[in-house]
Parts: C-alpha cells; sequence; structure tokens
C-alpha cells in the first residue's frame, strides 16, 4: 500500500530531489502552491491538497491545510483501532510523512523597509498546525522541517531505521522550530517593555572547546534577530574560540564602541587592562599597550579602525589571544596570521549607535533581564562641587575615565590620563582597595602628574578622596549621592583636589 506524503515548504532547498527518492519508495505526493508548481517543474508527480481536501484554497492562500482530511489524516493513531476506522469511513487517507517549513518571518523583518503589514503576511498559520499536529503524532508520522533531514529521512527509511527514537528526534526538532518562530512573532509584536510572559530563542552557532573551566561543556548560541552590535561578524583566522574568549570579545567590542576617536582595548577576565585614544590606531596601540605591558599579554584587543601594518607589526611582536576590528589590511593581515592560533574576528561597527536594548543574565531557578547601560556622560553635565575648577585637559580626562569605569566591574575604580588608562582596580569587596590598586598600578608610569581618578559609585566615606590626594590625583570624577558626600567634597577641598560629579552610577556586576 502506498505512503502518503505532505510537502509544503517556502525554502524549496534539495526539495525535488527529496520528492523524487520518496516516490522510488512508493510515496503519494501531496502539495500545496507554490510547492506544486516546483515539483511539477522537477517532473514529480503531485497530488493537489485541494484534490484531497475538496476544497479550494481560499483567502489567498491563508486557508489550505486547514481541514479535517489533513489533520485527521496526520492525528490518527495509528494502533488505535477506533480511530482507523473514523478514518476509513470518512474517506481519509492518513498521512506518513510531513515536510514543512515556515514562511520567513525573521528574514522579512531584517528588512528594514518592511512594514507591520508586510511581516504579518508572513506569519504561518497552515505550516505550525501541521508540524504541530505530525509531531504530536509522531509514532505514526514522520516529520522534517529541515531540508537538512531530507537525507537522513530517506536513508532511514531505505534502511527501515526510523524507529521511535529517530521520530522523537525529529519531532522534538519541529517543536523547538515552531516555538523560535512563535517566539520571535510575540517579540516582534510586543511593545511592553517588561511582558508578563517573555519568550526567547536562540540558534546555535557553534559548540565550544570547553566552559569557564576545562571540564565544563558549552556552545555558544546566537539571538536570531541580528543585534545592531554583533559579537562576531565573522572569524577570519585562528582556532576556535572559547566560553571565556566570546565573553571577553563581547565586554571588549562594547567598550571600543563607545568611543569616536581611534581607540584600542585590551580586555582580560571581563576587564580593561588597557584603554588608549589618539589620532591613529598605531599610537592608539601605544597608549593601551603602555597602560599595562604585562596585563595585556595573552589579551583580547578590540580595535574601532582597521588593522594597519604598522599596528599588526606591534600586535605580532606579543602574545594576543584574539584580535577584533572593524577589518584589516591585507597586508596586516598577512602580519598576524603568521601565528596560527591568533583570532582574527571581524565587526561590524557600522550600527554601534543602536546597541542592544537589553541584557539578560542566567540565575539559578530564572533570568534576570535590564536595560544595557548605554548613559555616556557628558563633560556638560558634569557638575563641579568643588572650590577648585578642573582644567580643559582635566575635563577630557575625567571623561575618557569614566567612558572606561562603567566596564570594569565593580567596586570599580580607575585612575587615567586624557588619552589612557594607567591603574585599573575592580572587583573588591570595599571602595578603597580598588583605590589602592589603581593608584598603586598607576604611581610608576609617565604622565602621573596629569592622571584623574574615576569611580563607578559614590564614596561611602572621604578615605578615597584622601588617598588619591596622598598621591598626588589632581582631579576625580564620581556619580556622587552618599548621605556623607559633603565628607568627601571637604577632603577634595583640603587637598585642592578638582570634583565633579555626574549623578548617573555605572556598576557592573
Amino acid at each position: 500500500m502506498a505512503r502518503r506524503a505532505l510537502l509544503s515548504v517556502s525554502d524549496k532547498t534539495n526539495l525535488v530531489d527529496f520528492a523524487k527518492q520518496l516516490k522510488d519508495l512508493d510515496f503519494e505526493i501531496v502539495s500545496t502552491g507554490g510547492t506544486k508548481k516546483a515539483l511539477e517543474a522537477g517532473g514529480v508527480e503531485v497530488t493537489g491538497v485541494e484534490e484531497v481536501t475538496g476544497f479550494p484554497e481560499m483567502l489567498d492562500g491563508r486557508v489550505k491545510t486547514l481541514h479535517p482530511k489533513i489533520h485527521a489524516g496526520l492525528l490518527a493513531k495509528r494502533d488505535n483501532a477506533d480511530h482507523m476506522n473514523q478514518l476509513k469511513s470518512a474517506g481519509i487517507t492518513p498521512i506518513d510523512l510531513v515536510a514543512v517549513n515556515l514562511y520567513p518571518f525573521k528574514q522579512t523583518i531584517e528588512k528594514p523597509e518592511t512594514t507591520e503589514a508586510q511581516a504579518i503576511e508572513q506569519i504561518d498559520i497552515g505550516g505550525p498546525s501541521m508540524l504541530r499536529a505530525a509531531a504530536k503524532n509522531f509514532a505514526g508520522v514522520l516529520t522534517i522541517v529541515d531540508p537538512a533531514d531530507y537525507q537522513p529521512v530517506i536513508d532511514a527509511l531505505k534502511a527501515h531505521r526510523d524507529d521511535n527514537a529517530f521520530r522523537k528526534h525529529l519531532a522534538a526538532k519541529v517543536f523547538r522550530h515552531t516555538a523560535a518562530y512563535d517566539a520571535i512573532i510575540s517579540n516582534y509584536l510586543t511593545e511592553e517593555e517588561f511582558p508578563d510572559q517573555l519568550t526567547l530563542t536562540y540558534e546555535k552557532q557553534q559548540s565550544l572547546r570547553y566552559g569557564e573551566n576545562s571540564h565544563q561543556k558549552a556552545a555558544f548560541y546566537r539571538n536570531p534577530i541580528p543585534s545592531q552590535l554583533s559579537i562576531i561578524t565573522k572569524q577570519l583566522h585562528g582556532k576556535e574560540l572559547s566560553f571565556n574568549n566570546i565573553k571577553d570579545a563581547n565586554a571588549a567590542l562594547n567598550m571600543v564602541s563607545e568611543f569616536d576617536e581611534p581607540c584600542v582595548v585590551a580586555m582580560k577576565h571581563m576587564n580593561p587592562c588597557g584603554v588608549g585614544t589618539a589620532e591613529t590606531i598605531s599610537q592608539a596601540w601605544d597608549e593601551a599597550y603602555e597602560s599595562d605591558p604585562m596585563s595585556i599579554f595573552g589579551g583580547i584587543v578590540a580595535v574601532n579602525r582597521e588593522v594597519d601594518a604598522e599596528t599588526a607589526e606591534k600586535m605580532h611582536k606579543i602574545f594576543l589571544e584574539i584580535v577584533i576590528a572593524p577589518s584589516f589590511s591585507d597586508e596586516a593581515f598577512k602580519i598576524l596570521a603568521k601565528k596560527k592560533n591568533i583570532r582574527l574576528l571581524q565587526a561590524d561597527l557600522s550600527h554601534r549607535d543602536q546597541p542592544d536594548r537589553f541584557e539578560t543574565i542566567s540565575v539559578s531557578g530564572g533570568m534576570l533581564i535590564q536595560e544595557s547601560d548605554h548613559q555616556i556622560d557628558q563633560i556638560p553635565d558634569f557638575k563641579v562641587v568643588t572650590k577648585v575648577q578642573p582644567t580643559e585637559q582635566q575635563l577630557k580626562a575625567l571623561q575618557f575615565g569614566q567612558h572606561v569605569v562603567k566596564f570594569v566591574k565593580s567596586n570599580a575604580v580607575v585612575v587615567t590620563t586624557d588619552t589612557k588608562t594607567l591603574g585599573v582596580g575592580m572587583g573588591q569587596p570595599n571602595r578603597i582597595d580598588s583605590a589602592k590598586i589603581a593608584i598603586q598600578k598607576a604611581m610608576p608610569k609617565d604622565g602621573y602628574e596629569n592622571a584623574i581618578m574615576a569611580s563607578d559609585a559614590f564614596f561611602p566615606m572621604d578615605d578615597c578622596v584622601k588617598y588619591a590626594a596622598q598621591h598626588d590625583i589632581k582631579a576625580i570624577i564620581q556619580p556622587g549621592g552618599s548621605i556623607r558626600d559633603k565628607d568627601s567634597i571637604a577632603m577634595a577641598d583640603k587637598y585642592g583636589i578638582a570634583m565633579v560629579t555626574t549623578g548617573v552610577r555605572h556598576f557592573r556586576h
């Protein structure tokens, strides 16, 4: 007895060859609209779905397969005699295989010119209904949602290996696919910032060599709707990325994107160890490297300009895990690619002014979601709270320090000039320890007399200001807002330090 297969796909990849192989296995092919035309053009004999239902397509194709003769044929339990008798009485033929992929909703909304009305027309109704019905009854129906599964299904049918485990695998893939499809639609239509139900979906980009540590398995999943600031556009060279590589690369890329001038960011363990700006990317590299020549070793470097040969020669002299840039000149690429394992990543910074609005963090039993911190504190917003006014150069340094400190793990204190970091103190349980680390790292460096100190949160007492004053810091920027602000201000006045407040805290836990 011939088996029946229903094919209805928007992606016609390998469709005709698949259908011909099904015909060779004695399947009757039932199809709809464009799929039917493609099959007939390929020389495949096809039964139109309207011949099965006795109903023509309606409403511009919105209604084709929503009919008992389709869904009963999918849902009837093959081992249930009553179900099979009902099919026989109604003249309904069971459907044994369904291959469906859905209207291209995601691809449609990715186009900037797409209107809401155009997007809505690409919401598939019949396709998910057939897939879910078939997948629910996977014991009797093979369900295919991915053209990559055509050949495995053919091979399994030929070898009689289409057992329950194989069918269950395909059914699970269907439910993942339809759930992701619905999630993309719901997120597109949702206007609330934090809806009562939030469904997110991600697509597997790659398996990773290991997680944070070598005994932990890991994989990288990407949001199927590309963010405006993508972590990685393309890997051009080097070995596979690790879990930690991707986290550090993301942090470095987000940080370097805040700077308009040529900038180099060196990142280690999710914290910047060197940040430099200058008129050229080569000079910016010098500034970043001089910030901490020891810690940059084995680091992740992100730049916001093309890497030229001059910069590449400097980078090549030390061990770097990753270099991320909008592009590499041909000569720069040849220089850096001499090292087999260095990862060279090309990142798209063209939409850096439209970054992701929200960020998510996994916690035990759930997930936190918040607006991303895109606040950029500008000099006109600074409030001078001390008797001493900051100089023009100090104001530039204070703004530079503010750019940096918001990307340092809290408690965060940094010491910088107007073009580079001198010392970074991070992750301490109290602010004075972070201040001490930053200042002690900065002390031996040239240009220290022009240094400022930036803090990601207010000073709970005046000890950080006193320690800064004792080490010749001449200007400080901090959010303010402590009940003891007056003590810190008084200490700054005592030592002739200029202090500005921003009113904005930048914790990064």
